[in-house]
């Protein structure tokens, strides 16, 4: 099959997920001083941008793998829905860290929660990679074996990375959410190199590392 369905269906889910985040900012009450109230709410605020840029990096670099993702099978599909079920999640452990940060207690666990929910996405995105890459199984032909191994180095940073800030986020939870925002713009940062054309091979390599002259080095990358 090709991916359009998958990937038609994959952009309503973040849409929506993404839309649902904005549910947890709540309206003050009338019988208070409004101003002050809508100053309180900045944890809400701080926890919407997070997960905003989380999902929209996400997006963009979903959509960037599947520029190399020709074709899906069964197992692809279901790697994409386990992947889709926790960006549909997140709006959950954006309410709850939002919440610790309004009550003042809990900060620790309420990151350490959220940051757990990112680094098990970054493995799904990591696992599809890996499965559709693995002996071109999935990808374009055309795509060179050096560019397959770049970026599944790209896809490991990111699980590898909101680990860590989990452990951060045991102790020092201001500084996690710093980590968030930080690995975020740097994933929303335009990096594949995709063309709307794909090119025949990848110029970023010499036609001595085409796929069709590399099965030595797909089998070392594997």
């Amino acid at each position: 099959m090709n991916t359009s369905r998958l990937e038609a269906f994959s952009d309503g889910v973040f849409a929506i997920a993404i839309t649902l985040l904005v549910l947890e900012i709540k309206v003050p009450p009338p019988d208070t001083v409004l101003g002050a109230e809508l100053l309180q709410l900045w944890p809400s605020y701080l926890a919407y941008v997070v997960s905003f840029l989380v999902i929209g990096a996400i997006w963009i670099n979903h959509h960037a793998m599947f520029h190399h993702i020709v074709r899906v099978d069964g197992t692809l599909l279901l790697l994409n829905v386990l992947h889709l079920m926790l960006i549909a999640f997140l709006p959950f452990p954006t309410a709850v860290l939002a919440e610790a940060f309004h009550r003042g207690t809990d900060e620790p666990i309420a990151a350490a929660f959220y940051s757990s929910i990112l680094t098990v996405i970054g493995i799904f995105v990591n696992a599809m990679w890996r499965y559709a890459a693995h002996e071109y199984r999935l990808i374009d032909p055309h795509l060179a074996a050096k560019k397959v191994r770049k970026l599944r180095r790209q896809f490991l940073f990111g699980p590898i990375a909101y680990a860590i800030a989990t452990v951060v986020a045991l102790v020092l939870p201001w500084l996690a959410v710093l980590l968030f925002i930080l690995l975020n713009l740097f994933y929303l940062w335009p990096r594949w190199g995709y063309r709307s054309t794909p090119s025949p091979i990848d110029d970023s390599t010499t036609s001595s590392d085409t796929p069709a002259e590399s099965l030595r080095d797909r089998s070392e990358g594997d």
